[in-house]
């Protein structure tokens, strides 16, 4: 597994016990669990359009990932929505 130099960092203090883990109270875990629950609940459903180019498109990318074609759609956009993905429209 590749870690990045921040979690490099945290691995290496906790390895030489200059952190100390403790378990989440019980409201903590009340919250990490809600929190889980809304995360991947998905509540809305969209009808969409698609050229017949771009929808092979997607299919194949999901299959190469190993993902239902939904869940690739989904995860772009909500990519997009969170800043991660920047838009190319115009250029």
């Amino acid at each position: 597994m590749k870690f990045d130099k921040e979690e490099k960092e945290i691995l290496g203090a906790y390895e030489k016990g200059k952190i100390k883990f403790q378990a989440p109270s019980a409201k903590e875990l009340r919250n990490i669990k809600s929190t889980a629950g809304n995360t991947f609940k998905k509540d809305k459903r969209v009808t969409l359009r698609l050229y017949d180019h771009d929808y092979t498109g997607i299919q194949k990318k999901a299959m190469e990932m190993g993902l239902p074609y939904q869940t690739l759609i989904s995860g772009i956009i909500h990519s997009y929505i969170e800043g991660e993905l920047v838009p190319k429209f115009g250029q």
